[in-house]
């Protein structure tokens, strides 16, 4: 992405980056409540994925380490889903398996829920813990884990 697709941006924290205006105009269509745990996680992400690209993807923002996605969050009916696809390989309290691959959740109604210890803690996990998404059509539903990729 270009510096343009940026916006700079005054958080909770104290410190300032720019966030990628897609993912904030998508934190900004929710509610106060939802819209305080998007940025934080937004900003959490962010300072720790330092490498990775952020878009949309799917209508939700997604963070991506040489195309394979790696975090994301959605708002749900009810909570707001922060998901890691290579999660449940992470074996880590605090995320819960979801779906039929190796993907795994945690889910917030409040910021104070948000525990930023586990959530860095996680996202270090995350670049060293993945399963290869990004070739998971072209392998016909055959999920391999990456090599080399670590740090």
């Amino acid at each position: 992405m270009k510096r343009e697709d940026y916006i700079f941006v005054w958080t909770n924290v104290p410190t300032t980056l720019y966030m990628n205006k897609d993912v904030k105009a998508y934190n900004n269509t929710q509610s106060a409540a939802d819209k305080a745990i998007c940025n934080l996680l937004a900003t959490e992400i962010d300072s720790v994925l330092k490498d990775a690209e952020n878009k949309i993807w799917h209508a939700h923002p997604v963070w991506f380490l040489d195309g394979n996605p790696i975090v994301g969050y959605s708002k749900l009916k009810d909570s707001v889903r922060l998901l890691f696809w290579s999660g449940q390989s992470f074996e880590e309290p605090g995320l819960n398996p979801e779906g039929t691959f190796k993907a795994a959740e945690a889910r917030y109604t409040s910021v104070k829920e948000v525990n930023k210890k586990d959530l860095k803690r996680w996202l270090v996990r995350s670049k060293k813990i993945q399963w290869d998404y990004k070739n998971l059509v072209k392998r016909k539903g055959v999920l391999l884990k990456l090599k080399g990729l670590a740090a």
